[in-house]
């Protein structure tokens, strides 16, 4: 079998600290599903990267900034983010997020 199978039960959360926790699941080259963990309060800091990215809200409510302006979602909404464009969030209720890196995130594995 060409597919790379993960399952949850066999990848820790790594913490990130301040209320972050991250679990990378499966990837390959062309693209990585990478599950975050946030406690209310926590925050993804403000940062850019190469990669397309699309993050979907599992659960929870956090208030995004993007390229300056600010959004809230919940369970169930999606974002799509370019390129290079500055992001960050803020978790308003404990939640999880699903993030879908194009390609891979090579800094996110050792």
């Amino acid at each position: 079998m060409n597919a790379n199978v993960i399952y949850q039960k066999d990848i820790p959360l790594t913490d990130l600290g301040g209320g972050v926790q991250r679990r990378v699941l499966a990837y390959n080259e062309q693209q990585m599903i990478v599950e975050v963990h946030f406690e209310k309060g926590g925050v993804g800091s403000m940062h850019t990267h190469p990669h397309v990215q699309s993050t979907y809200v599992k659960s929870g409510k956090f208030r995004f900034t993007i390229d300056g302006e600010d959004v809230e979602v919940a369970a169930g909404d999606t974002i799509a983010f370019p390129p290079d464009i500055p992001h960050g969030t803020l978790c308003l209720e404990a939640g999880v997020l699903l993030d879908i890196f194009t390609p891979m995130r090579k800094d996110f594995i050792g």
